[in-house]
């Protein structure tokens, strides 16, 4: 299973090639907008694979999403 990381404008220019490259090649694809990770491209089979995952896999991809996510925290004050 191989992961990659791409920005938005790339993905949307090449949204067909990183479709097949998913279901063909099994790749995961991690998209960032503005530095930031959004969304992950996964196929199907790998998603239902991951839903059927045992707890501690579970665990460990909670972790990964967590690592890439972005952090939103309302109500921080700016510069302090």
């Amino acid at each position: 299973m191989t992961t990659k990381t791409i920005s938005s404008t790339e993905a949307q220019n090449n949204f067909g090639r990183i479709l097949d490259d998913v279901v063909q090649n099994d790749a995961r694809y991690i998209v960032k907008r503005r530095s930031s990770s959004q969304v992950i491209v996964l196929s199907l089979a790998d998603f239902r694979q991951l839903l059927a995952a045992n707890e501690n896999e579970r665990r460990e991809i909670g972790r990964v999403i967590r690592e890439l996510s972005p952090t939103y925290d309302l109500g921080d004050a700016i510069g302090e």
